[in-house]
């Protein structure tokens, strides 16, 4: 039992709504049937061929550049629950749409918009968070958050991948229920809380929090290690956009009619090992830097992707998807504390869209990339290629942890001498 309260020690003393949020995470999560199914859905249900089903899979990444901006603007200006409230309560409307149509590039057109919409939403949700807590609770909190989505993902995906075959207008049904189920808890339970932004921050450790005045991009001038930051976070988020692109296609290729099945039980597996291994993940962590931390888990996305194209039987594929996972987790725990903890108060909205936005360009760039790839390639020698790329974005990330360090020496140095001079 007291191995239990260790391990569970970063989720104590949390706000209660960070508990809220956290269960309606895991709602919402448990409906969380078509975006894992979306290119299985494109390539057998529409039939389009690899390179265009890429192609509309990119596609929809770009419609979500202006839905976060507009977000994170919204999130700043009208508030962090209204945006929720709206574009959440859009996106399940979007798929009930979608449920009543055969399927069709009009029903894709559809589904595109209801992902758009629940990106619009997903600035306000960072910096909700983010208003709730300080540096000491951040990472528990978004760790909590992160565990919750996977507690309901490790069910999810497997029971849409069983409908799908021949039910599926039951897998937009059961994504907008949960969605509308969610947003309850969230209309009930958690109070606006863009007011505490309007607090500056005095405290001299959290001097990167303090309100400024300008432009998001004035801001960002004046931190270019999120920059570098994103940039590097870009060459991961490729990567990681073949978990939905090239692996399904590999599960359809290498398992024929069971690979859409096997696909769901792969990624609720995905689900299973966040929910068991965060808590673990988050304590062994404690005490690393987020830097460090994130090159830790670009060397486990580098080797779990990398040798997806070595092997092929489906343990191994189960094994090299425990390894991803864990690069995923320790990723999911570090990414948004870290942008969080180096952003003004005032701009929190704004920043949780920008830098997010230009590390997603990899989710986006990644299946059209790869799409048109495979036209050269096989998806082994694909997944090799991946493996290589990320293990040198690791390495990049680990310059990166070394400049941050320098950048901070230099800031302190500056410090002592003002303080002398006064």
């Amino acid at each position: 039992m007291t191995g239990l309260n260790t391990l569970f020690s970063p989720y104590k003393g949390m706000p209660k709504e960070i508990y809220v949020i956290f269960v309606a995470r895991i709602i919402n999560a448990l409906g969380c049937f078509v975006m894992p199914l979306l290119t299985i859905i494109l390539s057998q249900n529409v039939g389009l061929s690899k390179q265009m089903t890429g192609f509309y899979i990119s596609l929809a990444g770009l419609l979500y550049l202006p839905a976060v901006m507009l977000g994170g603007k919204l999130a700043d200006t009208i508030g962090r629950k209204k945006v929720i409230m709206f574009f959440d309560g859009l996106a399940a409307a979007f798929y009930i749409l979608a449920g009543c149509m055969e399927p069709s590039m009009a029903m894709i057109y559809v589904l595109m918009l209801a992902s758009a919409s629940m990106v619009t939403a997903k600035p306000a949700h960072d910096a909700l968070i983010a208003d709730l807590t300080t540096p000491e609770t951040r990472n528990g909190a978004y760790a909590l958050s992160y565990l919750g989505w996977n507690i309901g993902f490790a069910v999810g995906p497997a029971v849409g991948g069983m409908l799908y075959k021949n039910h599926l207008p039951l897998v937009f049904f059961g994504d907008a229920l949960t969605a509308l189920l969610a947003l309850g808890l969230i209309a009930f339970y958690i109070p606006e809380t863009i007011l505490r932004t309007h607090v500056d921050i005095t405290d001299a450790s959290r001097r990167l929090e303090r309100r400024e005045e300008g432009s998001i991009f004035a801001v960002l001038l004046k931190r270019p290690i999120l920059i570098y930051f994103g940039i590097i976070m870009l060459g991961y988020n490729f990567a990681y956009s073949q978990w939905s692109f090239m692996l399904p296609m590999q599960t359809m290729q290498n398992f024929a009619q069971e690979g859409a099945k096997y696909y769901g039980f792969i990624a609720g597996f995905n689900g299973l090992t966040v929910m068991l291994f965060t808590p673990i993940v988050t304590k062994i962590t404690e005490g690393v830097k987020s830097m460090r931390r994130m090159v830790y888990g670009g060397l486990f996305l580098a080797l779990g992707f990398g040798m997806l194209g070595v092997t092929h039987s489906l343990a191994f594929v189960f094994l090299w998807a425990f390894t991803f996972t864990l690069g995923e987790i320790i990723l999911a725990i570090s990414v948004t504390p870290f942008i969080v903890n180096h952003t003004p108060v005032s701009h929190r909205g704004r920043m949780s869209s920008v830098v997010p936005m230009i590390f997603g360009l990899g989710e986006t760039l990644g299946p059209v990339g790869m799409g048109y790839a495979l036209a050269y390639m096989s998806i082994d020698t694909g997944w090799m290629l991946i493996g290589i790329s990320t293990f040198i974005f690791a390495l990049f990330m680990f310059g990166l942890e070394k400049y941050e360090v320098h950048q901070t020496t230099q800031l302190v140095g500056t410090q002592v001498i003002e303080a002398k001079l006064h």
